[in-house]
This record gives structure tokens, C-alpha cells and sequence, in this order.
């Protein structure tokens, strides 16, 4: 394993899991903000990452399989400190669609990658789409202050329910190229 730039970056999105769950639970009135401020650096990361590796020409086997951990990582972790923090269902339902996910369309990388058929569930622009609203919403969740009067919670909420929503579709645009029949060359 060569460690480089963008694989030391996403090392360090993971090991800032620890730092926003600690923030997250401090009863300070600068916590919350402090703790969204952490995870929009992390989610900065993710994108920091790939755009490096692939500028540099550095991309490596390593940091194609911890990349998605991280980020999946990141996701689980804010989801259930948040989820823990609203006890209530209308914020663990979407939370649960969301992990569920996760878990489903890793499996289904990893089983296809074992039956020689890893591109065909390669990252599509709509999971790219998903993952930007789900850090979205989970930042505004995080930071709970209103801003410009805009109630951010509020506005999370609902940012919540469309990015369950494309993880829904994503996930059965996922599992349907993974059972969509090879195309023979005729």
C-alpha cells in the first residue's frame, strides 16, 4: 500500500469521525455549529480526494475500496448521532432507508465484483447526486441554528426526505445494471 495524498485525506475523513462525534455532544452553544463546520471539512475531503488522485494519476486499488467506506462511514455516524439527538420517527425513518442502502449497494459491489461484473455497478452520477443532498441535509441537521431567519433544521428535514428518496432510486438504478443481461457484440 502507497500512502499519497488523497488516500492520507481520506484517512483522515475517517479519523475526524471520532473528533464530530465528541463536538457533537458538547454542551456548549458553539458544539453543534463547530461539529457541522468538522463534517463540511470532511465532506470537502471526499471530493478533495478524487480530484487529486485522478489529477495526479495516483488513483490505487486502496483508495477506490476506502474511499466508499469512508464516506459511507460519515453518513452512518451523523445519521445515528442525529437520529439518537431527535427520538423521534420521522428522523429514523429516512435514516434507516439511507443505511439500509448503504449496506445493500456495498454488498451488491462486492458480489459482483466476485462474479467478474464490478463496472456494472461502478458510481453513476445519480449516487453522486444522492451523496451531495444526503451531506447536505445532514449539515443542516447538524448546525440547527436558523440562518437568515431560514429555519435550517426545518429545511433538513426535508433535504432528509429527498435524499432518502434518490437513495431509493439510485439504489434501484443500481440493481437493475446489475441484472440488466450483457450486451452481445452481433
Amino acid at each position: 500500500m502507497v500512502l499519497n495524498i488523497p488516500t492520507i485525506l481520506t484517512v483522515a475523513r475517517i479519523l475526524l469521525l471520532p473528533v464530530i462525534v465528541l463536538v457533537f455532544y458538547l454542551k456548549a452553544p458553539w458544539a453543534r455549529p463547530l461539529c457541522c463546520a468538522i463534517f463540511i471539512v470532511a465532506a470537502i475531503t471526499d471530493w478533495l480526494d478524487g480530484y487529486l488522485a485522478r489529477k495526479w494519476n495516483v488513483e490505487s486499488e486502496f483508495g477506490a475500496f476506502l474511499d466508499p467506506v469512508a464516506d459511507k462511514l460519515m453518513v452512518a455516524t451523523v445519521l445515528i448521532l442525529i437520529v439518537e439527538d431527535a427520538s423521534n420517527w420521522w428522523i429514523t425513518l429516512p435514516a434507516i432507508v439511507i443505511i439500509s442502502r448503504e449496506i445493500t449497494i456495498s454488498a451488491l459491489r462486492e458480489w459482483m465484483a466476485s462474479v467478474g461484473s464490478r463496472a456494472k455497478v461502478a458510481v453513476s452520477y445519480l449516487g453522486k447526486l444522492k451523496t451531495t443532498l444526503q451531506i447536505t441535509a445532514l449539515a443542516m441537521l447538524l448546525y440547527q441554528v436558523d440562518i437568515f431567519g431560514l429555519p435550517t433544521y426545518n429545511i433538513g428535514i426535508v433535504a432528509l426526505y429527498f435524499a432518502a428518496a434518490l437513495t431509493i432510486w439510485s439504489m434501484v438504478d443500481y440493481v437493475m445494471a446489475a441484472f440488466k443481461p450483457n450486451e452481445s457484440a452481433d
